[in-house]
């Protein structure tokens, strides 16, 4: 395995654990407890999580009506676009 593959999943995989996160947080929300706070994710999203960010608040149907989050999740994925393609060109 070549730097370019052990550096994408990498990416991958902490994408997966934001998406994770995202799930855990709606889950806290649904049961009333201790919440991630929103600063949290929105950094976890620019930290080159923009993808499982977007991916999770989607599927789990959590922070979609703020606009904030939405133009994270953009910012994030246009970030992480950027940096796969220093990867791979």
């Amino acid at each position: 395995m070549n730097i370019q593959q052990l550096l994408t999943l990498a990416i991958l995989i902490w994408n997966f654990i934001v998406f994770i996160v995202y799930g855990l947080d709606k889950g806290k929300a649904q049961k009333g407890h201790y919440r991630i706070p929103e600063k949290v994710l929105l950094s976890l999203t620019l930290c080159l999580g923009g993808l499982g960010a977007a991916f999770g608040g989607y599927f789990f149907h959590h922070k979609t009506r703020k606009w904030l989050f939405k133009l994270t999740w953009m910012l994030g994925s246009i970030i992480n676009a950027g940096v796969f393609y220093w990867i791979w060109r």
